[in-house]
């Protein structure tokens, strides 16, 4: 399913604060609350909209440190099993099955360095994981949460 203008317009608004009111956005789009309402319906109907969530700063919780893990999985290795294996990891945030040498990018949040290094050989453990490689995060420099480009 394709959103159209307006749909995407929606979805931006409540991708940067799910608790606007829907007179507000409507207000920004040019809709009534009730046509905004009506339209939000529709899109978690189609399941272009999968939920409502909060962002919570990762140093609220005492993540202090972010970091990335390329993992190479053995060959016979499904992004099934890498889902099912990480999924386990409370620190992994995000992960992903990529293009080049990498079969995986894995997202990790951790208390410290040594925390993050104990998730690191967690992982490398893995009996489908072959090696690791890591990067860590001394910036954040830009997260959007709204997909697509800014209208």
């Amino acid at each position: 399913m394709r959103l159209n203008d307006l749909d995407e317009r929606i979805v931006r608004a409540l991708a940067e604060d799910a608790r606007r009111s829907y007179a507000d956005i409507g207000a920004e789009v040019g809709l009534s609350a009730p046509a905004v309402k009506r339209r939000v319906d529709r899109l978690r109907e189609q399941k272009a909209i999968t939920g409502f969530t909060v962002r919570v700063d990762p140093t609220a919780l005492g993540w202090e440190t972010e970091g990335f893990i390329e993992m190479y999985c053995r060959s016979n290795t499904s992004p099934r099993d890498i889902r099912r294996a990480l999924s386990g990891y409370p620190e992994v945030a995000s992960a992903s099955t990529v293009t080049g040498d990498a079969d995986a990018v894995v997202q990790v949040f951790a208390s410290d360095m040594r925390h993050f290094e104990q998730v690191l050989e967690r992982i490398a453990n893995e009996p489908f994981v072959e090696r690791t490689r890591s990067v860590l995060v001394l910036s954040p420099l830009l997260r959007r949460f709204a997909t697509g480009p800014s209208a």
